[in-house]
């Protein structure tokens, strides 16, 4: 076992100058749904990485540029590699945060800004890890590389055609994802699979303008409620999605996947606490029913809802245009294009042919083992830094661009990261514990020792 005691000390001393760079890098906004700032960001993330020694490219998309960033070590036959994002999620409603969202501020131990948590600190934190390796030795223990994107929060858009095109570039034996968190009990959590999505717009336009609801309400088709007739056929009160074939593809999950699951604390209770949310659907309680329901069940979500007047006070008017946002959660097998098709069918059969689907973004489901070697290094280095071993969830309900990584790259894809149940992300107020940081930076070298000595 490698001595980590001056490593350790010099992420411990050199903790401020760390929190100043990610400082720096959450006052800059990179809101991608936005398209607001992206350029810049990437440029100074470039920065970050080439002071450290990185050979450095900004490699130009259809949409944002991707960094890609490479730096060799002592094992030439050992890559690792570094999947991030600079980009954040919109910052409002900015009346519910206590600080603005780009002013990045410390207090009680937590830092707040937008990207914080997701996914600006694990950047920055890892950089301290290396920056620990290399002032220890003057090479890294093998070879690493960053890819990092800025449309994450977008549905990673053009990032599968991006790995396509870069195969080699990308080579690597393992990959570090973007994210990691501990779970309310404070012990580090392993997600070894992700779920797929598909975001759409639904829209449906009745009018050419808006019309007085006392002349049009009797005699005018009325787009709000046209969208609304249109939204109730995708589910029924039971829950049970509605779209013919959508459940066809799926690969059920396994009694592996049940063993894990069932080693995982009950979150029911701090479900309730956390969300403050009464009861669950479907009648569940809690347990392994809850917990295989979370993750391994796909959904059909309305996230936005937009029609007519919605300001304060009223106004009699009849909209002629609405619309609604709505994601699906995918398992292993469904693909959005599937989705999408499977939707088009559906709506026409129920006759709503004039409600128009609009693709905003997604990818299919992608798992690595969970007794993948690789997923196995991961866990068993986290146990010295957090003091508890590293449990083992099969799916998470969210999403990102695994797949691509997993089944064109051909990389078992392990999350580490500084998150907790507090962090907020997507959120107002978000934030990272200062100690989480420093345990990830931690963990990420032991991850780069212990690989490196396989």
């Amino acid at each position: 076992m490698s001595d980590f005691t001056a490593v350790d000390h010099f992420i411990e001393n050199h903790l401020e100058d760390s929190l100043a760079e990610l400082t720096r890098l959450c006052a800059q906004p990179s809101v991608a749904a936005q398209n607001w700032g992206l350029q810049e960001t990437a440029q100074l993330v470039s920065e970050m990485l080439r002071k450290r020694g990185f050979r450095v490219e900004i490699m130009p998309t259809d949409g944002a540029p991707v960094v890609f960033a490479e730096r060799a070590g002592k094992r030439k036959d050992k890559t690792l590699l570094f999947y991030d994002h600079y980009d954040v999620q919109p910052p409002e409603p900015l009346e519910l945060w206590e600080s603005p969202p780009f002013e990045p501020t410390l207090r009680d131990g937590k830092l707040y800004a937008r990207g914080v948590s997701d996914n600006k600190g694990n950047l920055t934190a890892r950089l301290l890890a290396l920056d620990a390796l290399l002032a220890k030795e003057d090479k890294l223990p093998c070879h690493v590389k960053f890819v990092i994107e800025g449309e994450e929060e977008i549905g990673s858009v053009h990032l599968p055609a991006f790995i396509e095109e870069n195969r080699e570039l990308l080579a690597a034996d393992a990959c570090i994802w973007e994210f990691g968190d501990v779970d309310f009990e404070e012990a580090p959590i392993q997600y070894v699979g992700l779920r797929g999505i598909c975001y759409v717009e639904l829209s449906v336009e009745t009018a050419e303008s808006d019309v007085h609801s006392g002349l049009g309400g009797s005699i005018f088709p009325n787009a709000a409620w046209r969208l609304v007739w249109a939204l109730n056929t995708l589910k029924d009160q039971e829950e049970r999605i509605r779209i013919p074939g959508f459940f066809d593809p799926i690969v059920p999950y396994t009694r592996r996947d049940e063993e894990l699951l069932a080693a995982l604390p009950d979150p029911a209770e701090e479900y309730k606490t956390r969300y403050g949310v009464k009861a669950f659907l479907k009648g569940l309680s809690g347990g392994l029913d809850l917990r295989l329901a979370e993750v391994f069940e796909p959904t059909c979500t309305i996230c936005g809802l937009t029609s007519g007047y919605q300001g304060q006070g009223s106004k009699t008017v009849l909209p002629a245009k609405a619309s609604a946002k709505v994601d699906f959660r995918l398992l292993p097998n469904q693909t959005p294009r599937q989705v999408i098709e499977q939707l088009r069918a559906h709506l026409d059969a129920e006759g709503f042919s004039d409600v128009e689907i609009a693709f905003l973004g997604g990818g299919p489901a992608a798992r690595t083992d969970p007794d993948d070697p690789f997923i196995q290094l991961v866990v068993a280095t986290a146990a010295e830094v957090y003091g508890l071993p590293m449990k083992i969830v099969p799916m998470v309900g969210g999403s990102g661009p695994n797949y691509p990584f997993v089944h064109v790259l051909g990389q078992p894809v392990a999350t580490a990261g500084c998150g907790y149940p507090g962090s907020h992300a997507h959120a107002p107020n978000e934030n990272i514990r200062l100690d989480l940081y420093v345990k990830h930076a931690k963990h990420v070298v032991r991850i780069l020792k212990a690989f490196s000595e396989e």
